[in-house]
C-alpha cells in the first residue's frame, strides 16, 4: 500500500517554532533546543500509537506515561565543530493497565511498528538538502 509518494507529502505543516541551545553551543538558552523537540516528538509519537493499537487490540489501558532518555556524544577535533554520534534512545513506559503482561507487550510491540519516528530511526532513510543561492534551490 502506498500512502504517498514525495510530490506530494503526506503531512505538511507550515509554523514557526523558537528554538535555541545553551551556551556550551553559544546560544542564549532562550527556547527549548532541537534535542527537546526531537525527543518529544519521538515519545508523542510512541503515546500516540500507544493509544490508537490499545483500541484496536481491544486492550485496556489507563493514563500513558513515557520516560526517554537519550544517548549522545559530540566528537571535536581542534577548533572545527563537533560532530554528533547517537549512543542509544531508551523509553520507560507505563500503561497503567491492568491487561495481562502478554497483552501490554503485544500493544507495545505494535505501537513501535505504528510509529513513523520509530521507524526512521530503526531503517534511517537519506536527507537531502538544498541552499537557496540567487533565488533558486540547489541541491547541497
Amino acid at each position: 500500500m502506498v500512502v504517498g509518494d514525495l510530490d506530494k507529502p503526506m503531512y505538511q505543516f507550515e509554523f514557526e517554532m523558537a528554538t535555541d541551545e545553551g551556551s556550551f553551543h553559544g546560544g542564549a538558552d532562550s527556547a527549548p533546543p532541537p534535542m527537546a523537540y526531537f525527543c518529544t516528538g519521538l515519545v508523542t509519537c510512541l503515546m500516540t500509537q500507544i493509544r490508537a493499537c490499545s483500541k484496536r487490540l481491544r486492550i485496556d489501558i489507563g493514563d500513558v506515561r513515557a520516560t526517554a532518555r537519550l544517548k549522545w556524544e559530540g566528537r571535536q577535533v581542534g577548533r572545527d565543530p563537533y560532530t554528533a554520534h547517537p549512543i542509544a534512545f531508551e523509553l520507560d513506559v507505563d500503561l497503567a493497565s491492568q491487561a495481562p503482561e502478554a497483552d501490554q507487550r503485544r500493544l507495545l510491540d505494535a505501537a513501535q511498528k505504528s510509529c513513523f519516528v520509530e521507524a526512521t530511526l530503526a531503517a534511517p532513510v537519506p536527507i537531502g538538502h538544498r541552499l537557496m543561492i540567487g533565488g533558486a534551490w540547489l541541491d547541497a
